[in-house]
């Protein structure tokens, strides 16, 4: 029977846990989705500031944070950003991002993206371990997002992705099982509030807040039917508040706070629950078993919480700082971030660092650049 060699099994691995990866496996979020790397945050500018952008968003970016947010923007932009995935584990994973936003007068801003992970190149053997030639696997998701204003401080916006996942060929025995490419689709829905602006000491200030809920469709499934594997759908929620640090307003502080969970579940018989059904049965206690007994991850516990802060001046260069939070038994990610942003003319460039408070942790020196073009 044909198999699936170490490293491959590894880098499958790898594309499962992506975005909640632990430096003990057996910690990672319980109820694991497929295709997990639509959660991995793309912006340079949001990763600095803790992964906190649900209220902030004002900027292409917002395809992913909360596509509410592209109804307060106008102008074009396109932007990429650029990743080597896992940079502990030596490996050829890269993560590739593109996002632009159109602004068609009296329509709004149209968002759209390209998403890319690079799990790299496999060998194929027997059982016995001979070499039966070499394959590439990679996931891949694009698609369109669009806001809308309800007023001038309200807004809602969606947005719709394909999203296929190619982690073996084809037709491949895997497990006594054929293999196949993994295809859905999912949706978007959200909403943005933004208040006008008020003043504090002298100073100009705004708040606002903003909740995306991401990646509702329908199962991705890689072998039989019964073997359906729920999407990462995402609730995230949050708040911001800016205010100028001088009456000029040469200098500015921003902070950022969100939470986030993943909304899926499984049935007492392992078999994914329907994306609809997950929705209303992921607020209670999960209990699940680590390997070396049953664990229980309370509703606080499901819930990751990001925090951050990012100061401009004159909207010409920027430092951010952030903090990423998530439970020991719902993914145990606990991280500091870093970034800082410059802007001259129509053109940007943002970088952002993870600093994580566990020694050889995986997501350990992770950066991300991030170039992007205003017009």
């Amino acid at each position: 029977m044909q198999k699936l060699t170490k490293k491959l099994l590894t880098l499958l691995a790898f594309s499962l846990i992506a975005g909640f990866i632990s430096n003990d496996i057996t910690k990672a979020q319980p109820g694991i989705t497929a295709v997990p790397f639509l959660q991995i945050e793309p912006d340079s500018r949001m990763a600095g500031m803790g992964n906190a952008g649900a209220a902030f968003a004002d900027n292409s970016h917002a395809v992913f944070w909360n596509p509410a947010g592209l109804a307060f923007q106008e102008g074009n932009e396109v932007s990429i950003t650029h990743a080597n995935w896992l940079p502990n584990f030596d490996t050829d994973l890269f993560y590739d991002y593109l996002v632009g936003r159109y602004y068609v007068e009296g329509l709004g801003a149209i968002g759209g993206h390209i998403t890319f992970l690079n799990l790299g190149e496999q060998t194929h053997t027997d059982e016995s371990g001979n070499e039966l030639g070499t394959f590439r696997s990679y996931e891949l998701a694009t698609g369109l997002s669009y806001g809308f204003n309800l007023n001038q401080n309200w807004a809602i916006g969606t947005g719709l992705r394909m999203i296929y996942s190619n982690l073996v060929p084809t037709g491949l025995d895997v497990g006594g099982q054929e293999a196949q490419n993994g295809l859905s689709v999912g949706v978007d829905l959200a909403t943005m509030y933004k208040s006008n602006y008020f003043n504090i000491a002298g100073r100009d200030a705004k708040a606002g807040f903003g909740v995306n809920l991401s990646n509702l469709g329908p199962h991705i499934q890689y072998a039989d039917e019964e073997q359906k594997d729920p999407l990462p759908t995402m609730l995230r929620f949050g708040w911001t508040y800016k205010m100028d640090l001088d009456r000029e307003g040469y200098n500015t502080l921003r902070l950022s706070n969100d939470y986030s969970k993943i909304m899926a579940r499984r049935n007492e018989d392992h078999t994914a629950m329907g994306p609809v059904s997950a929705l209303f049965n992921s607020w209670d206690t999960v209990t699940w078993n680590d390997g070396q007994g049953d664990v229980e991850i309370s509703l606080a516990e499901q819930f990751m919480i990001g925090v951050g802060a990012e100061y401009w001046y004159d909207n010409l260069f920027a430092v951010r700082t952030g903090y990423f939070y998530e439970a020991p038994n719902n993914g145990n990610r606990e991280f500091l971030t870093f970034g800082a942003g410059l802007r001259y003319s129509i053109i940007g460039v943002d970088f952002s660092y993870i600093f994580t408070l566990e020694e050889d942790h995986p997501l350990a020196d992770t950066i991300r650049l991030t170039a992007l073009l205003s017009f």
